[in-house]
């Protein structure tokens, strides 16, 4: 079964982002079940989050992202209606918040540092592990790309007084979806169009552009040789993992994410999707 959210306006109708998806599942013959995504990301709400789901046995989700609490819950209500998702909300951990996979890629991802929770004593105390030098800060599930020079790039992590002041930003504009705590990331000069791959099973079965990157082609010289080992030994059932070269021509993990969250570029059909997760 794929699970999809329901479109706002139109609750029997999936959510025009993942319509396509639906459709791919449909032709393929696989049931789908609409999710109402509103309710699911709400405390206490998952219940009525899955009510239009029927039927039971194995379930992917494609829809916006949740946090490991929120997923934990949409997995409990859904075991309750018979229906089991194929990623454990221990597996979504795993994948969805950097300190859960860091270790097993740590070789093949720049050298991070964590926080737990958002206070200034244990920032500057992991501004003070990484070292001076620049970097980049997100949180344990996301960054804040778009606002790179505000929220995102730090200049050098030495200047801790500056370093504050975006990891300050980043955490105004996170609001109540600030995940863990803080996480800095050595900057690394990375070339070319970034690419995302995407996994079952601990196997590579598509490579396509970063969404970020729409329009572009993914190309044609991926080498996920060096990573495949280290995704398969997370034992995780869906995921993807972002890449980029390095300006000395290295293939880098930017991130890694659970697969039920990540989006999907136009450059990948939604059948191929459906094909692999079959």
């Amino acid at each position: 079964m794929l699970l999809v959210p329901a479109d706002v306006l139109r609750p029997r109708r999936p959510d025009g982002h993942f319509a396509e998806e639906a459709a791919a599942a449909r032709e393929a013959g696989l049931d789908v079940a609409l999710v109402d995504h509103d309710a699911l990301a709400r405390p206490g709400g998952a219940a009525r989050a899955v009510a239009r789901v029927t039927g039971g046995g194995e379930a992917v989700y494609r829809g916006w992202m949740l946090t490991a609490d929120r997923y934990a819950d949409f997995a409990t209500a859904l075991a309750q209606r018979g229906v089991t998702l194929r990623t454990s909300p221990e597996r979504y951990r795993r994948a969805h918040e950097l300190p859960s996979w860091y270790a097993s890629l740590e070789s093949v991802t720049p050298p991070s540092v964590w926080t737990r929770g958002a206070e200034r004593g244990p920032f500057e105390e992991a501004c003070a592990r990484l070292g001076g030098g620049p970097a980049v800060l997100r949180d344990y599930s996301k960054s804040m790309k778009h606002h790179w020079d505000e929220a995102m790039f730090v200049p050098d992590v030495a200047d801790v007084a500056a370093a504050w002041a975006v990891a300050a930003r980043f955490r105004e504009l996170r609001e109540g979806d600030f995940t863990g705590g803080y996480v800095l990331r050595r900057y690394e000069k990375l070339t070319g169009t970034e690419v995302r791959t995407w996994w079952m099973r601990g196997e590579c079965r598509l490579v396509g552009a970063h969404p970020d990157t729409p329009a572009g082609e993914a190309p044609s010289d991926v080498d996920v040789s060096g990573v495949a080992p280290m995704v398969a030994g997370l034992d995780l059932p869906f995921v993807t993992v972002d890449l980029a070269r390095r300006a000395d021509g290295v293939w880098r993990v930017v991130e890694l994410g659970d697969g039920q969250v990540s989006d999907l570029p136009p450059t990948i059909a939604p059948a191929a999707l459906v094909a692999a997760l079959r």
